[in-house]
């Protein structure tokens, strides 16, 4: 029996030491390997999602922003067809804005590969159609009236960054917001219209009226086809769908500055304006189309002499439906 302490039980003690320190060596390799191939998996799994269709990944990637939207209040009082002038005032005047930015760098990247292919100013450009849309609603000044807020603003240093330091991202705010409002920019028109009673010969709507486009749906699959087409590895596609949320993002801060700028109105007294300088215009028109009927005339009349809803609360909610409708419904519809 060996004593302990004894050459052979501490040489002994040794090699069951290293035998142990071997089999946990044995176990942390297999460990390793085990979590590579893992890796590997999920790295094969993720580049195998990300070679499907860009359109396809940008719907899913901003599903959930999307869903939000969807499931706000407002979203579904527009649905109603309630909906003041003074916040379609400011939502169209903040649209311009951002529009205008979007198609600066548009113009500026029209050559450039990582855009040229969905280049479509004569079918989907918009600043034109809001400026019309402006001098009905605010007259000839309109350009010294609108608001720009805060969130607009940032909204549009964005587009300008992008446009001149990451192009390839351009792409990801012109299919969230020129899609959207191709596929529910006509529901948005008769809802509008209907609800601010606006004339039936489009004055004040023109921004949803796409007249280069004749066929809506083949359209969209032209631009997705030529979207899908871009030419762009693993990380600038990532880098596309994170900006496509980050646009979501940013006209949801759109809408609570307006929320913003309506609430000090109404805490400062600022009337809503009424309808007499639209009154005044459909007037001046009215001899250009010729006479109107009595009855026209009557439902004229009393757009100019009435409110529509004025609590302060359906007033906010109702107007901001149209720049997330604009995305929301209309990207969902894509």
């Amino acid at each position: 029996m060996q004593e302990p302490g004894s050459p052979a039980q501490t040489l002994h003690s040794v090699l069951g030491a290293e035998g142990k320190e071997e089999s946990k060596g044995n176990k942390n390799q297999q460990g390793h390997r085990r979590k590579r191939r893992n890796m590997e998996t999920s790295q094969t799994h993720s580049s195998e999602s990300m070679s499907r269709d860009l359109s396809e990944l940008m719907k899913e990637a901003t599903k959930e922003v999307h869903e939000q939207a969807e499931n706000t209040p407002f979203m579904k009082n527009f649905q109603k067809g309630q909906v003041s002038l003074h916040e379609f005032k400011l939502v169209t005047a903040s649209l311009y804005f951002i529009y205008s930015a979007l198609e600066e760098e548009i113009e500026c990247n029209k050559d450039n590969p990582v855009y040229a292919p969905v280049y479509f100013p004569a079918e989907l450009h918009r600043k034109a159609a809001l400026e019309k849309d402006l001098e009905y609603l605010y007259g000839s000044n309109w350009r010294e009236e609108i608001p720009c807020p805060e969130a607009t603003q940032k909204y549009v240093e964005r587009l300008h960054y992008i446009g001149k330091n990451r192009p390839e991202l351009l792409v990801a705010h012109a299919y969230t917001r020129y899609l959207g409002d191709l596929s529910g920019g006509q529901v948005l028109k008769k809802i509008a219209q209907k609800a601010l009673q606006l004339p039936s010969t489009g004055e004040g709507l023109a921004f949803f009226t796409f007249d280069g486009v004749s066929n809506a749906t083949k359209f969209k699959q032209l631009y997705r086809s030529r979207m899908n087409a871009l030419e762009m590895d693993l990380a600038t596609k990532k880098r596309v769908l994170e900006e496509a949320k980050k646009a979501f993002l940013l006209n949801i801060q759109v809408f609570e500055a307006l929320q913003e700028l309506v609430s000090k109105d109404q805490e400062n007294g600022h009337p809503v304006q009424l309808k007499a300088e639209l009154r005044a215009r459909n007037a001046n028109r009215s001899y250009e189309h010729g006479p109107v009927s009595g009855k026209e005339r009557e439902r004229t009349n009393t757009r100019c002499t009435e409110m529509l809803p004025t609590t302060p609360l359906v007033r906010w909610i109702l107007a901001l439906s149209f720049l997330a409708t604009t995305v929301a419904v209309g990207l969902f519809a894509m």
